[in-house]
């Protein structure tokens, strides 16, 4: 436990992927003193999600330290090979790893450091402008104080206007493994959504429609069901060249490529997609009939009615091209709806020393600082408006980390690339010859 009267070189509020690998790699930096609070009880990601075989979109190499330092002890491969698992991982022939893996790969790193608190909410955020230190008060009683902060607390489930105040047992995507048992119950379920999730859930579902008799539906306001782009120079737009691209280009345009780009990052994976077609054929053929399902494309949630009677939710949709409303009842109901930044409320009482844009949303520096000194305050992740597709993706977690260690040494500890891409984004100066 840190002394109330310690000053940390920085505070990292939050334990996800993206501040537990900032944690693995200042832990070898003697001059850096920094505490990292949680408020679960251990390390624990997206558990709503441990759907049988469901796997990372992205390889290994994207752990919490790989791409930023190979030599480091809480690689992934590291942990396989403490697992006794490394030959079995190079025979499988599989560079995605489960996402339960992933979980367990994070919490053995977790269990190796000792500068985390878990179980400890963070409640209020002030500055001392005498001692020029940020003060993080807790649930616990306790007072922290840093010099800087990092702010990895996450994106939380978003939850659409027209189910923000429904009744009922309906549930965001993210807490469904622990329901599914419930949800199975029900004569009709209804999937709201689209991305990796969405065709993950319907995929389970679709596999047990005829042990359980329920009528399914999947209903997503995308034209078609998008696969993740996943081509080798589009994924050159997660490189530094790209991040210094985007962030330079002005604010409008910024967000209108931020709606452009969601099919880049929140896809679905290619071979998910058509192994949804291949279960449908099959359940066409073993229920000698109709599947008992409809995928609805083009169409869009407008409002949401339950009823306490019947225990049925009431969907308005709205099929987008034709301009048609029509309704949809239901009695289960899944939220595949993701997940939107929002600034903590423990910031409130330093708001002023933080910069916000034209929209509202916290500006985000190249540098990942988004305080009015540009040296003092890090955002993890909700940057998609400022750092483009980079900003959840775990692949460039561990160049962001290197990028925020060398603002807190003020010089690069871990080799920071700048220069990775084949293809150039921005226009050439003058003529090409």
């Amino acid at each position: 436990m840190p002394s109330p009267r310690e000053t940390h070189d920085f505070i990292a509020v939050g334990l996800g992927p993206f501040n537990l690998g900032l944690a693995c790699l200042t832990a070898p930096i003697e001059e850096l003193n920094g505490l990292f609070i949680e408020s679960k009880p251990h390390f624990e990601w997206h558990a709503g999600m441990f759907l049988d075989g469901a796997h990372l979109q992205t390889p290994f190499m994207s752990d919490l330290v790989t791409l930023a330092d190979p030599t480091s002890p809480f690689s992934f491969l590291n942990y396989l090979k403490d697992q006794d698992r490394l030959y079995s991982f190079y025979i499988r022939e599989n560079f995605y790893p489960l996402r339960t893996e992933y979980n367990d790969y994070c919490r053995w790193a977790a269990d190796r450091l000792d500068n985390v608190l878990y179980s400890t909410t963070v409640t209020e955020v002030t500055y001392d402008e005498r001692s020029e230190l940020y003060e993080v008060h807790t649930d616990q009683g306790g007072t922290h104080r840093a010099r800087r902060l990092i702010l990895g607390t996450g994106t939380p489930p978003y939850v659409p206007d027209a189910c923000a105040d429904l009744g009922g047992d309906f549930l965001h995507n993210s807490s469904y493994v622990q329901n599914k048992a419930e949800l199975l119950r029900k004569k009709s379920i209804t999937l709201v959504g689209s991305g990796q999730s969405a065709a993950e859930i319907y995929y389970d579902l679709l596999s047990e429609i005829d042990s359980h008799g329920y009528r399914l539906n999947w209903v997503t306001r995308s034209p078609r069901f998008f696969p993740l782009e996943y081509t080798k120079l589009t994924l050159e737009m997660t490189s530094p060249e790209y991040v210094d691209y985007f962030h330079a280009l002005p604010e409008d345009t910024r967000y209108r490529l931020e709606t452009q780009q969601k099919n880049l990052f929140k896809g679905i994976d290619g071979e998910l997609i058509n192994a949804i077609f291949d279960l449908l054929y099959q359940k066409k053929v073993t229920m000698a009939g109709p599947v008992p399902t409809t995928l609805l494309t083009n169409t869009s949630l407008g409002s949401a009615a339950y009823d306490t009677t019947t225990g049925t939710y009431t969907l308005g949709l709205r099929q987008e091209e034709q301009e048609r409303d029509f309704t949809l009842a239901t009695e289960g109901l899944v939220l595949a709806t993701g997940y939107k930044y929002r600034v903590p409320e423990f910031l409130a009482p330093v708001r002023e020393r933080l910069n916000f844009d034209g929209h509202g949303r916290l500006d985000a520096a190249r540098n990942y600082s988004v305080d009015v000194t540009g040296r003092a305050v890090f955002l993890q992740n909700g940057t998609t408006h400022n750092h483009s597709i980079t900003s959840p993706d775990l692949g460039m977690a561990a160049y962001r980390n290197a990028y925020i260690v060398a603002e807190l040494l003020g010089r690069e500890y871990y080799k920071v690339e700048k220069s990775i891409a084949f293809q150039q984004f921005a226009a050439p100066e003058g003529t090409l010859a």
